[in-house]
């Protein structure tokens, strides 16, 4: 099969017969095998029904339904593991994202030898104080952290190899991450096609303020754990080993300053009534904690059901 094409989707069934009549077309025109895998997150509406409908109409049309809202990354993530074409390709249901699209990022793909090729909506239908600004601010802040230069990292536009889909694991709101996530998986060849942004025919935005919140915080955490989730240790005992030496320097400090006016005479300040000696003792604290919190950790990651999950790119001579 060429491809698979996922639809996560949240109350939009104005959209989703016109989406699919599109994605068909589209399908046709090129001569690909296909199927379109619906995720239905707790829709509210009548969305379900009209996916049945459709199920009905096109045999190439699959549908999951979630017994409520999750959230658009458990929603990729089960379909992703769904996904049997060689290339998946992720869209929303909201008509915004072109399905013309798809045979050019497929061509990057196979041709290009690109893993995963991003959409950039380098021309935006979206409001400019609510979304447009705070996207490009996010993107080059994920840009600089990443060292991933895409453009637009959580166009919901996207193309994969099937191998990418399933050695990810997406989770929480890591959607806006994933090629981030590919990226510490191996998969390296990370490319952008400009795309075309259409206005918003049906409905309206399913993304609150909330994501300006969450966003900063799940880039923190894809970070710590695209780095350090194997070796936690190497975090937290670097940090923790390097305070507990400056404090314990900063405490010998004050104790041979104490000792020198003893053996001079000279009258100082109990240590007691030294501030350093418990900025020095705090820092001692603190480190032996972060060493602790490595320690620890370390121990969980070494009981993780994932811990030796390793993928192989290629296999030769398996006779042995």
């Amino acid at each position: 099969m060429n491809l698979s094409i996922i639809i996560p989707l949240f109350n939009e069934e104005e959209s989703l017969p016109e989406l699919a009549a599109w994605i068909k077309k589209v399908m046709d025109e090129n001569g690909f095998t296909y199927e379109i895998i619906f995720i239905d997150d707790g829709s509210r509406d009548g969305s379900w029904n009209v996916i049945k409908k459709l199920t009905g109409e096109n045999q190439h049309i699959k549908a999951i339904r979630f017994q409520r809202n999750y959230g658009k990354s458990p929603a990729l993530h089960v379909g992703f593991q769904k996904a049997q074409g060689d290339i998946v390709i992720t869209m929303d249901a909201d008509l915004q994202d072109n399905p013309e699209e798809i045979p050019e990022m497929k061509r990057m793909i196979e041709e290009d030898g690109y893993d995963l090729v991003s959409g950039w909506k380098k021309v935006r239908h979206d409001p400019v104080l609510s979304k447009n600004l705070p996207s490009k601010f996010y993107n080059w802040t994920v840009r600089r952290m990443t060292r991933i230069k895409l453009h637009d990292m959580n166009c919901g536009l996207k193309a994969y190899r099937n191998q990418v889909v399933k050695s990810i694991e997406v989770y929480g709101d890591m959607h806006r991450f994933i090629p981030v996530l590919a990226k510490w998986a191996g998969f390296k060849k990370i490319g952008e096609k400009v795309v075309k942004h259409q206005e918003r025919k049906y409905g309206v935005t399913k993304f609150g303020l909330n994501r300006f919140v969450r966003g900063p915080l799940d880039l923190i955490s894809v970070m710590f754990i695209s780095k350090f989730g194997k070796r936690p240790m190497h975090f937290f005992g670097v940090f923790g080993t390097l305070m507990f030496v400056v404090g314990f320097l900063a405490a010998l400090w004050v104790g041979i300053q104490k000792l020198y006016a003893l053996k001079h005479g000279i009258h100082v300040r109990l240590v007691s009534d030294n501030p350093y000696f418990y900025i020095a003792l705090t820092a001692m604290v603190i480190g032996s904690q972060f060493f602790l919190a490595g320690f620890i950790a370390d121990l969980v990651s070494r009981n993780s059901a994932d811990r030796n999950n390793y993928q192989i790119a290629e296999e030769t001579n398996t006779n042995y």
